[in-house]
């Protein structure tokens, strides 16, 4: 009990002069609506989109964390100038879970699409720290690397992202970096839903903080 109070206690004290107004999450998916209406209301761009991710899902269209792992390490093989050990099926599961609105296990088609559109913004933000073209992002490259995701990140979480997404040289390859802010940019989403008058505070009771952590 004291180890576990000692535990809370220090993430606490890590969060909580954070102001979450300073983080820029992505927009969330927008709510699911019917096949037939969307598919009307597509262009041809996301029409192109969704016939490739028909592809990846199957006929179910959802995706699911070995699917994902399959594409995005797919995608990877291509682009010899990120280093990276790939993405594992555990991280494929976190990544999952945190982006799953609709807790099917799966990522839908708006979930996937999401995603997707998030990892290639992060990629040029990844490229662009890269200064010295080592594929990896280094600790001292790394600050700037967040600020410019839309996460400025003061120094006590920085170095609990660090110790969490880095080797032991405090290096970030590149689906570390993609699997942290996938997870950041959820979870200040998730925070910005639950804090419905913008106070910067929310309350949850013990099953709602288990049910955000665990499955997350």
């Amino acid at each position: 009990m004291n180890f576990a109070k000692h535990f809370i206690g220090g993430i606490l004290n890590v969060v909580s002069n954070i102001d979450p107004a300073i983080f820029i999450p992505s927009a969330p998916p927008p709510p699911r609506r019917p096949l037939a209406f969307e598919e009307a209301h597509e262009n041809d761009e996301e029409k192109a989109f969704r016939r490739a991710f028909k592809k990846l899902a199957g006929d179910d269209m959802e995706l699911s964390p070995k699917e994902l792992m399959n594409t995005l390490n797919q995608v990877l093989a291509k682009h010899e100038d990120l280093k990276t050990d790939g993405f594992s099926i555990e991280s494929c599961r976190s990544m999952v879970a945190v982006m799953d609105s609709d807790s099917t296990g799966k990522l839908g088609f708006h979930e996937f699409k999401h995603m997707w559109k998030n990892i290639k913004k992060w990629q040029k933000v990844y490229e662009a720290h890269d200064k010295d073209g080592s594929g990896v992002i280094c600790a001292r490259e790394l600050g700037p690397a967040f600020q410019d995701a839309g996460f400025p990140l003061k120094d006590e979480l920085y170095k609990m992202i660090i110790r969490r997404y880095s080797d032991e040289h405090g290096d970030m390859d590149f689906d570390n970096f993609v699997g942290c802010l996938v997870r950041l940019d959820a979870m200040c989403n998730a925070f910005k839903t639950l804090d419905k008058g913008n106070s910067g505070s929310i309350s949850l009771d013990i099953q709602e903080w288990l049910q955000l952590t665990m499955y997350s």
